[in-house]
């Protein structure tokens, strides 16, 4: 007979004990959503098993699957969890929580589970997630089942797109995260620097303000390096990753962001810097130099504010994405930057702003074929930068949509675009 050993959830906690589980409250209306959501669109229940998606439903990333069932189906909801069963219900509210939470089932009885709980089709699921093995595995499990296995997978990326209040002031304190690893580069920075100096003091604070070591995106095979550092020509080297700045990167497989190029007088630093706060993302960057830079790099700086100024306005305005890009290319065009904006050809990219969340790259996007405004509750990170040869200059800050404009969540005003060392 096995025994069970026992540990302390109590040792589960933010700093100075703090409860950093999602407040039940924000599972249960994620829950209706997503039940009344699945009844509009004709699908009769879901299984949920990506780590975002279970974290945004159970307030947890256990090794399990949640079934919920369409609003008006009589399927209640359950998050079956292989492990740890006793984590998965304490973060999901302990006694509080809004959903039954048990064992899952052995894979070869999925099928006679989800019939017990009165499942007569097959469950939508998020196939644009999940491996094709994945998904190859479950549709054999429960051919019994009539109907396809739908795709969930829009459904749930546009009801994240909507952000609570708890949700935004999780954004606003991640901010504020990133801030000060902004004032830890601005300490630092000096002559002689190399990249990955300057961007290890910005990990410290990002990892002392509970950083859990990971940016989540969605777009297969993207990872990202949470404090990119561009040194001059740095930030002419392209990598792999859809956006701007590449960067030299520490080695072949870490191919983006800071590297051992030491800071030279004078020239362009850019640092745009990630932290995630429980989860949600803030994205930001400033222009640093140890000296002054020249008279050309200001005036491209300059330009690249009045661009963020436009496309900010567009989007504040309820305007399509899509507007807001053709916007700020337009003024960027007229400036002079079309063979530089976003990068050097073969390699620009074709954005100007992307939603955030729980996962970097999240929509809608200010790119074209966005023909819809960013929502009201709507996080965006908007980021026009240039880059050429010798070097790349630009901005960002991290905004959300409300019904009168677009407001900053994260340095803004209070920490300048550009700071000589």
């Amino acid at each position: 007979m096995k025994r069970h050993m026992d540990w302390d959830v109590g040792l589960i906690s933010g700093p100075d004990g703090e409860d950093w589980r999602v407040p039940v409250a924000e599972l249960q209306g994620r829950q209706k959503a997503l039940s009344e959501g699945l009844a509009n669109n004709g699908m009769e229940s879901a299984l949920i098993d990506d780590p975002v998606e279970l974290y945004w439903l159970t307030g947890g990333r256990q090794n399990g699957i949640l079934h919920i069932g369409a609003d008006g189906s009589d399927i209640e909801t359950i998050h079956w969890v292989r492990r740890s069963l006793r984590r998965a219900r304490f973060e999901s509210g302990g006694s509080d929580c809004p959903h039954e939470t048990s064992l899952q089932p052995r894979m070869g009885g999925l099928e006679s589970s989800l019939i017990e709980r009165g499942c007569s089709a097959k469950p939508a699921m998020l196939n644009g997630k999940i491996p094709a093995e994945r998904f190859s595995f479950i549709n054999s499990k429960i051919g019994s089942l009539t109907g396809e296995i739908e795709n969930c997978t829009s459904l749930l990326y546009s009801l994240r797109e909507v952000k609570s209040e708890w949700e935004i002031d999780m954004h606003r304190e991640s901010g504020e995260i990133n801030k000060k690893m902004f004032e830890a580069v601005e300490e630092i920075g000096s002559v002689g620097s190399t990249e990955l100096e300057i961007a290890s003091a910005a990990d410290s604070i990002s990892r002392e303000y509970g950083f859990g070591g990971r940016i989540r995106m969605r777009k297969w095979p993207m990872d990202c390096d949470r404090v990119v550092i561009a040194s001059g020509p740095s930030g002419s080297v392209p990598s792999y990753f859809d956006s701007a700045i590449g960067g030299i990167g520490a080695s072949p497989i870490s191919s983006l962001g800071a590297g051992f190029r030491k800071v030279k007088a004078n020239e362009p630093v850019l640092v745009d810097i990630v932290h995630l706060h429980r989860g949600y993302v803030s994205d930001c960057t400033r222009m640093f130099s140890a000296g002054t830079m020249s008279d050309t790099w200001n005036s491209r700086l300059e330009d690249m504010i009045e661009i963020r100024d436009s496309v900010i306005a567009s989007l504040g305005r309820g305007e399509n994405c899509s507007k807001a890009w053709d916007v700020g290319k337009s003024l960027a065009d007229e400036m002079g930057h079309s063979e530089n904006l976003m990068g050097m050809q073969p390699d620009q990219s074709n954005f100007l702003g992307h939603s955030v969340g729980l996962e970097l790259d999240e929509t809608p996007v200010v790119a074209t074929g966005f023909d819809r405004p960013l929502p009201i509750g709507g996080t965006m990170a908007v980021e026009p930068k240039v880059i050429h040869h010798d070097g790349s200059i630009g901005n960002e800050d991290t905004w959300f949509r409300t019904s009168d404009g677009m407001e900053c969540l994260t340095a803004g005003d209070s920490f300048p675009l550009y700071t000589e060392w």
